[in-house]
This record gives C-alpha cells, sequence and structure tokens, in this order.
C-alpha cells in the first residue's frame, strides 16, 4: 500500500466548496484506475499522474548531527485530484484549480524526546503549490520535493527536499543507493477484493542523506539514510476498512523490509495486505499476507487524542529467517492536522533488533498507524 492519512468525506466536502469557480469534482470513474500491466519509466513516474484521482510522495529518513544528536523526519506531499487529466489548459483562468495539495512534515528529536509537526493545505493555481509531471518537482508555498539532476544523468533519483515552520526545519538531498522496488504484482498493489481497489506503489528503500536540522536556534549539519514511497491510484481501499499498520524497516546488512495490514472494521487483517522484502543483492521479493506476522507487544495511549496504539510489536517472516523486535525511539509521535487532511494518526522512528537466519541483526524504521483514533472515510 501504502498507507496514508486520508481525507475523510466531509473534510474532502469541505475543500471542494473552497475550490475555485469552475473546479467542479468529477465521479471517481472518470479517473484512471491502477490496473495490472502498468509500465514503469524512471525518472518520468516521480512525477505527478494527474489522471489519477489520488497521489503522495512520502519520505521518511533517520539523521545524525555531530556530538552523537539523532533525528527522525517524515516529509509528505498529497495531491488529490478534482478532475482527471489536465483539463485547464493554457487560456484557463489562474484561479481555477484541478487539485488540491496538501503536506504533512515531522521530525521527531530522539535524543530529547521531543516530537514537532506542522501541515499544509493549498489548492493549485496561482503558482502556490503544483506537481509537474515527468519530473519530481511538488511544493506548496516554500516546502518542496525536486529532482535534483535533470533526466538523464547518472543519478536519476536524487532528490532535495525543503520545509521550514517556526520550530523547525529541514534541507536534504537525498541520493538513491539502489534502483526502485515495485510493490505487489503486474506492477499494482491491491488493498481490497474489489477489481480496482489498488494503487500503483515503488520504494527507493535505501537513500543516502545529507543536509541540515534546524530546531529552535540551532543548525546542524546531519548525514542518515531515507526512505521515499510514491503511490497513486483512483480507487483503493474497501468499505469495510477501518484503518493500517505500516512498517519500513532498513537493517544493518543493507536489506529492507516493507509491510502493511489492513484492518477490517472487527480488528481482523484484509486479505489483500501484503508486503515486500528487498535483499542487499538482488531482486525484491513479494509477501503475501500468510508469509509474515505482526504481534503488538504494548499499547499507548495519546493523552491529546485519546487514541489507543499498538506500540512495540513482534516481526517475523520465517521464509527470511526474520524474527525482529520493534520498538519506538519513544512514544509520543502522533500527528494531529488540523490545517491538512484532519487526521490524527501515529507515524515515528522505531528500533529495529532480532536475527536473521540465526545471526543478530539491528536497523531502524519507520511504523505508520491509523483508524485508531477514528475509523477513516476514504474518497478514493
Amino acid at each position: 500500500m501504502n498507507k496514508r492519512p486520508w481525507l475523510s468525506l466531509a473534510t474532502l466536502g469541505c475543500l471542494f466548496a473552497a475550490a475555485p469557480v469552475g473546479a467542479v469534482a468529477k465521479s471517481p470513474a472518470a479517473f484512471v484506475p491502477a490496473l495490472p500491466g502498468y509500465q514503469y519509466v524512471f525518472p518520468r513516474d516521480h512525477g505527478a499522474h494527474p489522471g489519477f484521482r489520488t497521489e503522495w510522495w512520502y519520505y521518511t529518513g533517520h539523521l545524525e548531527a555531530p556530538g552523537v544528536r539523532r533525528f527522525g523526519y517524515q516529509l509528505t506531499f498529497f495531491r488529490v485530484g478534482l478532475e482527471p487529466g489536465n483539463p485547464l489548459g493554457a487560456r484557463a483562468s489562474a484561479w481555477r484549480s484541478d487539485a488540491i495539495y496538501l503536506a504533512h512534515f515531522a521530525l521527531s528529536d530522539i535524543n530529547q524526546r521531543r516530537f514537532h509537526f506542522a501541515d499544509r493545505l493549498q489548492r493549485g493555481g496561482t503558482g502556490l503549490a503544483n506537481a509537474a509531471p515527468q519530473f519530481l518537482n511538488v511544493f506548496l508555498g516554500p516546502w518542496r520535493a525536486g529532482q535534483t539532476v535533470p533526466q538523464g544523468a547518472r543519478s536519476p533519483h536524487r532528490h532535495s527536499l525543503v520545509a521550514a515552520d517556526p520550530a523547525f526545519a529541514i534541507e536534504l538531498e537525498v541520493d538513491a543507493l539502489k534502483p526502485p522496488v515495485i510493490h505487489g504484482h503486474e506492477g499494482i498493489s491491491r488493498k481490497s477484493d474489489c477489481p480496482t481497489c489498488a494503487s500503483h506503489y515503488y520504494s527507493l528503500t535505501r537513500m543516502a542523506t545529507r543536509g541540515h536540522v534546524r530546531v529552535g536556534t540551532e543548525h546542524l549539519p546531519v548525514t542518515g539514510t531515507s526512505w521515499m514511497d510514491h503511490e497513486f491510484g483512483s480507487n483503493q481501499l474497501g468499505k469495510d476498512e477501518a484503518g493500517w499498520d505500516w512498517f519500513s524497516l532498513q537493517l544493518e546488512d543493507d536489506s529492507e523490509l516493507m509491510l502493511y495490514q489492513l484492518r477490517r472494521l472487527d480488528g481482523t487483517p484484509v486479505a489483500q495486505s501484503s508486503g515486500t522484502w528487498v535483499p542487499a543483492q538482488g531482486p525484491a521479493r513479494h509477501l503475501e499476507l500468510s508469509a509474515f506476522g505482526i504481534v503488538p507487544q504494548g499499547r499507548w495511549k495519546s493523552p491529546t487524542s485519546g487514541a489507543n496504539y499498538p506500540s512495540g510489536w513482534q516481526v517475523r517472516v520465517p521464509g527470511q529467517g526474520l524474527e525482529l523486535t520493534v520498538k519506538p525511539s519513544f512514544k509520543a509521535q502522533e500527528l494531529r492536522t488540523p490545517g491538512s487532511s484532519r487526521e490524527t494518526y501515529w507515524e515515528g522512528s522505531v528500533e529495529v533488533s532480532g536475527r536473521r537466519a540465526g545471526r543478530p541483526v539491528k536497523g531502524r524504521g519507520y511504523v505508520e498507524l491509523t483508524g485508531y483514533a477514528r475509523r477513516f472515510s476514504a474518497p478514493i
């Protein structure tokens, strides 16, 4: 999947009402569904896909500054289409919009156990927000993710990330150390048993990272490792789904693991939940739900939202000899986004330890938990 804190139907209705004259939402059937056989082309597919209703670019990572200072970060851009394709044309009004854009930004100060987050919302048009097709250039005001080298260059997966809030900021360059990993089968990642409940979903699972972090008045040079997800589709989730748990784990032996477990209203996992194992070398391997297990080991109740989240997990992938313990770097990493999606969810830095094929292994990762504060409604 991935995952992602979708707009509620009420929120989306408010966005449509706030859109300028002429920006009228069409039926989701007018958008292109994610179907088997999609052929990815890079770096083209880092760009926007306006024929699909919903799309996001998702960056998470772990950073280290001098003096053993550690941070985790999340920067996410969402595009929600109002009309399929690119219907505006060169003569359209500058105030007319074919999409709504949102962004979530968070920084986990692991040493201080402090969590900072901010969010934004903006309609397209007038140069305030946009996502370019054919190459990566998505922005909301000064928050931006973009390719730092031209198409056809030797490093087509090098991106720059910029986001700033009065309390914290990042300015990073991330460069893929592995080629893109396509999740699912035949170019689609399924989310339910309906024929079109799917998305196109790929990841850059290990990206060398360098740049600067600001926390308050501190400006710190940092290096580290990032993970990037990009997903686009038009009709993904089933009506009986309440939320999901998503894991992206980077192990010190240069392997990676992505898992997502969609939950029904009764708490049972959806059969289309799946994952991907990325070895240090060689092709990635798709994992069906039966190939892995995720068992919570504790709980954390948010003092702000009252949501009761799982906190700490045992993760097993028997076919790869993986027995992992995943623990939050600290528990209070909950985002509340009243300025954009109006969703409350937990997404944070985690520490990984355990064994692979009988040998000790460590790592770091990110976990996202949705649908615990309340069931979300997905307009896709």
